[in-house]
């Protein structure tokens, strides 16, 4: 693996940040977390720090299949969409270096947690359930949370699944802050912490 560094400077007008470790040109940083917690707008902003391309997994997922998400749930359900999603991202994962958002259940399936960990690095953005419902009450294309009590399916989701996302590199707190704020975090966690996940990597 080679090294490379990237600098950056925050929105706020604070100094660049230096942002250095043994990461290979074609390693991908894999944005996770709950639907509803902006994995792909702050995505778009680590994209526009790093100067990397942004990949949203979902929307590849639509192009593969020639339909939307929602309509692989209501015709062949979840089990095929997973297995799709899971081809999907590994092909994603080989295919340079890219900023990926991932979709809220990717992170569950063992064989993608593995492909994500031996590709690159990853972060894991958690919220408060009061802004995930917020925010997802604003669209309508959440497969998992159209039942009867979506705050009660989001608050199982986020039982089962938070103890996995916990496994991930990076964890940020996504709050009601501009997306630049939590993109700068990012990016300062990184700074800090890939010397250490570099070492635990044994990339060299």
């Amino acid at each position: 693996l080679h090294l490379y560094a990237l600098s950056i400077a925050h929105s706020d007008g604070r100094p660049l940040v230096s942002l250095s470790a043994h990461i290979a040109p074609g390693d991908v940083l894999s944005v996770m977390g709950p639907s509803g917690v902006g994995k792909s707008t702050i995505g778009k902003r680590l994209s526009q720090y790093l100067d990397i391309e942004f990949v949203d997994a979902d929307k590849e997922i639509e192009k593969a299949a020639g339909m939307s998400v929602q309509d692989i749930f209501d015709q062949f359900g979840e089990e095929a969409f997973r297995t799709g999603e899971q081809k999907v991202i590994k092909r994603l994962m080989g295919e340079g270096q890219k900023i990926l958002a991932t979709g809220g259940g990717a992170f569950m399936n063992e064989n993608i947690r593995k492909d994500i960990e031996e590709g690159g690095v990853s972060v894991w953005l958690n919220a408060d359930i009061d802004i995930l419902m917020k925010r997802v009450q604003r669209r309508a294309d959440r497969p998992l949370l159209k039942t009867e009590d979506p705050e009660a399916t989001m608050r199982a989701l986020l039982e089962a699944r938070n103890p996995i996302y916990a496994l991930a590199d990076v964890k940020i707190e996504s709050r009601k802050v501009a997306s630049v704020e939590i993109a700068g975090e990012v990016v300062d966690l990184l700074a800090d912490q890939l010397p250490d996940i570099a070492e635990k990597r044994g990339w060299k």
